[in-house]
This record gives C-alpha cells, structure tokens and sequence, in this order.
C-alpha cells in the first residue's frame, strides 16, 4: 500500500514541476551540459596525451644516454647495418651471397676421416685387420 502510494505521490510531483515550468528549463540545459561535458572530456584526453608524449620523450631521452654511454645500438640500426652489409657483398653478384665457411673445416675431414678408420681397426680381431688394410 505505500508502494501505490509513492507512486501516485511521485507522479503528482513531476506533473506540478511540468506545471510550473521547472522540467522546460531543464530540457533546454540540458544538450548545452552534455555539449560542455564533451568538451571537457575530451580536452582531459588532450591534456593526459600530451602529458605522457613528454614523459616518453623523456624516457628516450634517458635510454638513448645509455645507449651512447655504453656504445648500444638500437634494433632499427643493427638490422639497417646488417642490411647494408649484405648488399655490399651482393653488388654485383647475381646468386644469394655465399655461406661463410666455419674455420677448421675443409681438408681436415678427409685426415678425421682416416684416423677415425685407424681407429676401428686397431679394436677388430686380427684376419679382420688384414683384410681392411689390403
């Protein structure tokens, strides 16, 4: 009962406000509030943006002393020089640049080869000996 009560006593209020022409007014601040509130908003997202550009410019700033302090170059940089690199060696050349060859390798696998053969012979049995070294 006092829930049909609120009801009608709440109903009745917005009907006298109607009346006396307090919801007109409101109506009418109501899109210029919302305008106002926009702006803000969107002035405190301009304002948070340009706050944290100038830290991460500062931030910058602070790595690259580092990086000149202690002669680190950035990614960018390594993979331009190593870029450049391979075109130096390319130019001219009409196949993909050629595979370093890892020092030690080349004529010295053929003597490995051999010892490595040397080495099972020594540990067969005698007639296998013989016939390996024919």
């Amino acid at each position: 009962m006092e829930f049909v009560m609120k009801q009608a006593l709440g109903g009745a209020t917005k009907d006298m406000g109607k009346m006396l022409g307090g919801e007109e007014e409101k109506d009418q601040m109501l899109p210029r509030r919302k305008e106002e509130r926009q702006e803000a908003l969107r002035q405190q997202e301009e304002e948070r943006k340009a706050k944290y550009a100038k830290m991460e410019a500062e931030r910058e700033n602070v790595r690259q002393g580092i990086r000149d302090k202690y002669g680190i170059k950035k990614k960018e940089e390594r993979e331009a020089e190593a870029q450049a690199a391979l075109e130096a060696n390319a130019e001219g050349s009409l196949t993909r640049p050629k595979k370093a060859i890892p020092p030690g390798c080349g004529d010295e696998d053929e003597e490995e080869e051999e010892s490595i053969l040397d080495t099972v012979i020594k540990y067969l049995p005698g007639p296998l000996q013989d016939m390996f070294k024919k």
